[in-house]
């Protein structure tokens, strides 16, 4: 599932562990994310979209998920 979090994290200025650390998953989940190579959960999804102050539909696309 295409997402924005990579493009979000870098204009923060945030390396993926110091945003791992920030919504409670490791470096390597924020990479597997990033990389398309893991879908979060709901739950992630949701902090994730919390923490970039705007809607899961807004970070992650769910119209061009192979997963339907």
């Amino acid at each position: 599932m295409k997402n924005k979090v990579k493009e979000l994290r870098e204009q923060q200025g945030l390396t993926q562990a110091q945003l791992g650390e920030k919504v409670g998953v490791s470096r390597q989940a924020i990479n597997a994310i990033e990389k398309n190579k893991f879908d979060p959960s709901i739950w992630l999804a949701y902090d994730l979209a919390l923490f970039f102050n705007m809607s899961i539909e807004e970070l992650f696309d769910f119209k061009e998920s192979e997963r339907k």
